[in-house]
């Protein structure tokens, strides 16, 4: 299962770059996120691995972060590995005329077992609506240092 989606973030690049690859700043943007954990390779590097954990209510993920191409500031594309998918991400940033940024974010899920394949058949959907989710908290909190982390107090 395939998709792109799109944002504008009234930032410049350059700070927009900043802001998204500082692992500190993920709590602020990534809803569900409790702890990144450095696993290989030099941070922020090609290569490099991670350890994403999550809690969704009674629901834990871990993902591994694999960094799969770094040309910044134009792309970044990773790998994340959970238990029966993997989501290959194609993020390009682009310079918008009023010297903000666009990002656009291709997505690819592949489901590793039976389970996760009825899942990205029946609820397409859901995917493309979590990413989402995910940029707009991006740009409230790069525009207007809006944290998710104030909504839960």
């Amino acid at each position: 299962m395939t998709y792109t989606t799109e944002i504008t973030v009234n930032i410049p690049r350059d700070e927009f770059i900043l802001k998204m690859n500082n692992v500190e700043n993920f709590r602020h943007w990534q809803n569900g996120l409790v702890a990144a954990e450095h696993i290989s390779g030099n941070p922020g590097e090609l290569g490099a691995k991670m350890k994403l954990s999550y809690n969704f209510g009674n629901r834990k993920m871990q993902l591994i972060e694999t960094i799969t191409k770094m040309n910044l500031p134009l792309e970044l594309h990773t790998l994340y590995h959970t238990k029966g998918m993997d989501n290959l991400q194609e993020n390009y940033f682009e310079r918008t005329s009023e010297g903000y940024t666009k990002w656009v974010c291709k997505s690819e899920f592949r489901p590793l077992n039976l389970r996760m394949r009825l899942f990205t058949l029946l609820m397409p959907g859901t995917f493309k609506k979590q990413t989402l989710k995910y940029m707009h908290d991006f740009k409230n909190f790069a525009e207007q240092e809006i944290s998710i982390t104030d909504e839960k107090n």
